[in-house]
């Protein structure tokens, strides 16, 4: 895994020409697990996406340590801007992720099909396989989404609020599961996430985003108690 796997510099991101985020700079080292936090509307998203090339950069550069066509970013998206519907097995869902690194025309083969299984197996859904997607609970599908991120075989995992709209067990399972990926098998990890509590305990470093700014530190400064108190209060600062 290279050592450093995203660099911005002075990175502008917006849509329609107009700004959201501007004059962006940090870093993502190899094997680091970073959250993306503050207040609703912030830019979050917004940045995950610049992250992934989902928009354009506005100003800057984005650098990457790895070659995204042969090694794209595994992205699991929030949850609910999926088809609720969505007419596929598990196996078929998570067999998507291998799409990426097939060359043009290439029929999926043997190798995609085993590998789409055992990512369901690190995520604990095997004996799921064959079940409608749509059938899934909330935690489920999660997980589910989790495993199509991994079949890209990706050096870097970027997920967008992944315990939103999901019952506390099962945000406990997701949680453990991010960071097993990231402490067992040195997935490097990108999330964003409002629960402050939970990713205090996960995550080794945090980038704030705010007031169309990021600025990125140490967990233990960033969520530092006293920080989020002055930011959003006592109860707030509790989530």
């Amino acid at each position: 895994m290279p050592d450093t796997l995203l660099t911005l510099r002075n990175v502008s991101l917006g849509y329609d020409g107009q700004v959201v985020l501007e004059r962006l700079s940090f870093v993502v080292e190899g094997g680091e697990c970073l959250a993306l936090v503050g207040p609703n509307g912030a830019g979050k998203t917004t940045l995950l996406r610049g992250i992934l090339g989902l928009i354009p950069v506005l100003a800057g550069q984005i650098e990457y340590g790895f070659d995204r066509s042969t090694s794209p970013p595994g992205y699991v998206p929030q949850r609910d801007t999926l088809d609720p519907i969505f007419p596929l097995t598990v196996f078929e869902v998570v067999l998507m992720g291998t799409y990426g690194r097939l060359a043009l025309l290439r029929p999926v083969g043997r190798r995609q099909r085993q590998l789409a299984a055992d990512c369901l197996e690190r995520v604990g859904l095997a004996d799921l396989a064959h079940r409608p997607f749509w059938a899934l609970s909330g935690g489920q599908k999660q997980r589910v989404l989790i495993a199509r991120a991994l079949a890209v075989e990706p050096h870097i995992l970027l997920l967008d609020e992944p315990t939103a709209g999901v019952d506390p067990g099962a945000t406990t399972i997701i949680m453990d599961l991010i960071a097993q990926l990231n402490r067992d098998q040195s997935i490097t990890v990108v999330l964003v996430s409002h629960h402050l509590r939970l990713v205090r305990s996960l995550v080794h470093s945090v980038v704030w985003v705010e007031d169309g700014c990021a600025s990125k530190g140490a967990t233990e400064v960033m969520l530092a108690p006293e920080r989020i108190m002055e930011l959003f209060g006592p109860l707030r600062g509790t989530e």
